[in-house]
C-alpha cells in the first residue's frame, strides 16, 4: 500500500503545503515568552527583577519608558491521529465484509494518516497514532522528524480492523489519560458510533485538546441499491435483521442518512472544528489538497 509512488506522492503534498498554503493544513502553537525568542509580539512594563538585557534601549531613549521585548517562540506541535480500526471500517462497497487485504475506508484512512504524520513530521512536528475500536487497541508513541516517517508506515501498515463496536467515548477518556500534552488529535473515522460522537469529541475539546474531524464512508452506505427481501447483519455487533426494503424505506434510509451528515456537519460548524467528508473512491491525495484549501480559507 505505501510503495515508493506513495512517498514521491507525501513529498509533493509536503512542499504543496508550505509553498502555497503557508503550511495552514496543521494549525501551529505559539508560546509567549519575555526575550531571546523567533518573532517579535509586543512589549511589557519593566518590573523589579526582570533582565535588563532584554529592555527596549531605543523607546528608553526616545521616551523614557522602561518596556520589555516579547517574542513569539514556536513550540512543537503535538499532532495524535485517531485511527478507527472497528469492524465497520472494514465494509467494501456491497456492504459486506472485505475479504481483501486493503478494505477501501481502512486502506484510505491509513492513507490519510500517513500523508498528515509525513506533513507534520517534515515541520518537525510530533505524531503519535492511536488505532482505536471500542476502546485504545494499539498506539504508536510520539515520533520527530522526518526519517521516522517508514515506522510510521510499518506501523499502519500492520493494523487490520478489530473490536466488537465502536466507542468514542471510552477511547477518548483513555487516550486523554495518556497524552503527555494537548495538541492537535485528528479523528479520522466513518463515525457509526452507535452512542454517537459527540461525547468523544466533546471531551477532547475539554481536556484543551483542538480536534479535527475526517468523515469516510462508501458511497453505498449513502445511496445504497437494495431492493426487495435481505438480511441485514450489523458487522460490529452480529446482530441480524431480516427486512423488505422497499422504495419508500430506501428514500427513509438516505434522509437519515443525509440527517446524519449534517449533523457532523453542524457540530463541527458550531463548535469552531475543522470537519472534512469524503467517499472511498477520492484519492487520498485529492482529500489531502481539499483541506489544505480549508485551512487556508479559514
Amino acid at each position: 500500500m505505501f510503495d515508493s509512488d506513495f512517498l514521491k506522492q507525501l513529498e509533493y503534498l509536503s512542499l504543496l503545503s508550505k509553498r502555497m498554503f503557508q503550511g495552514q493544513l496543521l494549525a501551529q502553537r505559539r508560546t509567549m515568552q519575555t526575550g531571546g525568542g523567533i518573532e517579535f509580539s509586543d512589549h511589557r512594563e519593566y518590573m523589579h527583577g526582570d533582565d535588563l538585557r532584554y529592555l527596549d534601549w531605543n523607546v528608553y531613549a526616545r521616551h523614557g519608558d522602561l518596556l520589555l521585548k516579547r517574542f513569539q517562540e514556536e513550540e512543537d506541535l503535538h499532532v495524535y491521529l485517531l485511527l478507527d480500526a472497528s469492524q465497520s471500517m472494514e465494509v467494501d462497497e456491497t456492504f459486506a465484509t472485505a475479504d481483501a487485504a486493503d478494505p477501501p475506508k481502512f486502506k484510505l484512512a491509513r492513507q490519510i494518516a500517513a500523508a498528515l504524520a509525513y506533513i507534520a513530521l517534515a515541520d518537525l512536528d510530533r505524531v503519535s497514532i492511536v488505532a482505536y475500536a471500542d476502546g485504545v487497541k494499539v498506539v504508536m508513541p510520539l515520533v520527530r522528524g522526518k526519517d521516522q516517517i517508514l515506522s510510521v508506515l510499518r506501523f499502519l501498515e500492520g493494523l487490520n480492523c478489530h473490536g466488537e463496536r465502536t466507542d468514542l467515548r471510552r477511547t477518548v477518556g483513555e487516550f486523554v489519560g495518556r497524552a503527555p500534552r494537548t495538541g492537535l488529535a485528528i479523528i479520522i473515522s466513518d463515525l457509526f458510533d452507535q452512542d454517537g460522537f459527540r461525547e468523544g469529541v466533546d471531551r477532547l475539546r475539554y481536556a484543551q485538546f483542538e480536534p479535527h474531524v475526517i468523515q469516510i464512508h462508501t458511497r453505498q452506505e449513502a445511496d445504497p441499491k437494495l431492493l426487495g427481501d435481505v438480511q441485514l447483519v450489523d458487522c460490529e455487533t452480529g446482530t441480524e435483521k431480516k427486512v423488505t426494503v422497499t422504495e419508500r424505506k430506501l428514500r427513509h434510509y438516505k434522509q437519515l442518512f443525509e440527517t446524519f451528515v449534517q449533523e457532523v456537519e453542524t457540530y463541527c460548524r458550531t463548535h469552531g472544528l475543522a470537519h472534512t467528508r469524503t467517499t472511498t473512491d477520492v484519492p487520498f491525495d485529492a482529500v489531502l489538497l481539499k483541506m489544505m484549501r480549508a485551512a487556508a480559507v479559514g
